[in-house]
């Protein structure tokens, strides 16, 4: 599971697709206050396989 901003969205996507070779699963974060794992801004979606 990748929390990660707009930005780096699709780069959360193509590490799920090479680690786990299946379509990932992508939803929009409501409430949580997590920072993405690449830059630290707030985070706006969770990516996982």
């Amino acid at each position: 599971m990748i929390h990660c901003c707009q930005e780096h969205v699709e780069l959360a996507l193509d590490i799920v697709v090479d680690e786990y070779e299946t379509a990932p699963k992508i939803e929009k974060l409501e409430s949580e206050q997590a920072t993405c794992e690449y830059c630290q801004n707030k985070a706006e979606y969770v990516v996982a396989n």
